[in-house]
């Protein structure tokens, strides 16, 4: 698939910077940009999840210390 953006000139400029600065070219820039930001928003949706089906089980944490005492640490 292939696809265009524009960009203002001062945006552009920065991209360019960004992708010399990492030895990659524009385009490859772009696309590790764009999966990194899918990522971490997946990974935000998932440990909201995660935190959330945690709450409905209604188990409790505990300090940390208690667990050390628990294995002799």
């Amino acid at each position: 698939m292939c696809f265009s953006i524009r960009l203002l000139a001062e945006e552009k400029r920065i991209a360019e910077s960004y992708a010399k600065m990492r030895s990659m070219s524009l385009e490859e820039a772009f696309k590790q940009a764009l999966f990194e930001r899918i990522e971490d928003e997946y990974d935000i949706a998932a440990a909201a999840e995660a935190y959330a089906e945690y709450e409905r089980s209604g188990r409790k944490s505990r300090p940390i210390s208690e667990l050390w005492k628990e294995l002799d640490l």
